[in-house]
């Protein structure tokens, strides 16, 4: 397996020496209303649970469905002899607002729940147990059904303990949860937890770069990883009281095929600390 979390000097430096990035993406990662994640000498950059710029080989990227904005924002309702007379932006410094608009109206429900912790405990808020990344893929060990990464929601990080903990989240809706038999979702964490094993030191690796990278953008001295839990935790989320004592009671947290997971279930407001230290069923 090659996995790398890295950014060269030279990548940095054209990033924050970027329009964009000083006129809105610096102030808006601080004040975690998007979040910035390091790749192998690329930059994800992500906004209620979309991937809102890809920045890599000195330029931004975004998604044709977040840039489709027209050039005129006191237009609400356009007439067809009107919509001939506009046109598309033409940047994403001076339409940056509209764009960050767009991506959030994109999300599904489980990546809308990820996005509401990482918007509110990353790496750059004053928590012990922090986001440190999000959809992390690995090359797949084995792969079936045509699947070639096995991609993890989030990252946990314990700044005073320098460990490391990934998370499966899975909104109450998703089908993979639920099953008479075995559900997809008891699969999925058995081969993660099989790559973490696996790739313990490279994880490791890769991780204290991403952090110097960290600190390099934003100016910190943050803890460098030392350790990974091999232990996946899954978050269950957007349930009420009802299902929780319901279904989620019985066809999970009573079920024999949990037994020796860990499980946190919560239907919001999802606090890191809470979730790293949940019970094993």
């Amino acid at each position: 397996m090659s996995f790398e979390r890295k950014l060269e000097k030279p990548a940095i430096a054209n990033l924050t020496s970027s329009s964009l990035w000083m006129f809105h993406l610096e102030s808006d990662c601080k004040n975690q209303n998007i979040f910035l994640a390091v790749r192998n000498n690329s930059i994800g950059i992500y906004h209620k649970g979309g991937k809102l710029f890809n920045f890599e080989k000195n330029e931004f990227k975004t998604h044709i469905k977040y840039a489709s904005v027209i050039d005129n924002s006191e237009i609400a309702y356009l007439t067809e002899n009107e919509l001939s007379k506009n046109k598309l932006i033409t940047d994403f410094k001076n339409n940056y607002s509209r764009i960050k608009e767009n991506c959030g109206l994109y999300s599904g429900i489980e990546a809308l729940g990820v996005s509401e912790v990482y918007h509110k405990y990353s790496y750059l808020s004053r928590n012990n147990i922090v986001v440190l990344d999000i959809e992390i893929s690995f090359e797949a060990l084995e792969k079936t059904n045509g699947e070639k990464q096995d991609r993890i929601d989030i990252l946990l990080y314990d700044l005073n303990t320098r460990t490391l903990k990934f998370v499966e989240a899975k909104h109450y809706s998703n089908p993979e949860i639920w099953s008479n038999g075995t559900p997809k979702v008891i699969g999925q964490i058995k081969k993660y937890e099989t790559q973490i094993k696996t790739n313990k030191t490279e994880i490791i690796a890769a991780y204290k770069n991403y952090m110097e990278a960290i600190n390099s953008v934003f100016d910190l001295e943050l803890p460098l990883p030392e350790k990974v839990e091999e232990k996946v935790a899954l978050l269950i989320f957007g349930f009420d009281n009802d299902q929780k004592n319901g279904r989620l009671q019985k066809l999970i947290l009573s079920n024999p095929v949990f037994k020796g997971f860990q499980v946190y279930c919560k239907q919001d407001k999802i606090n890191p600390s809470s979730l790293w230290s949940s019970k094993i069923l």
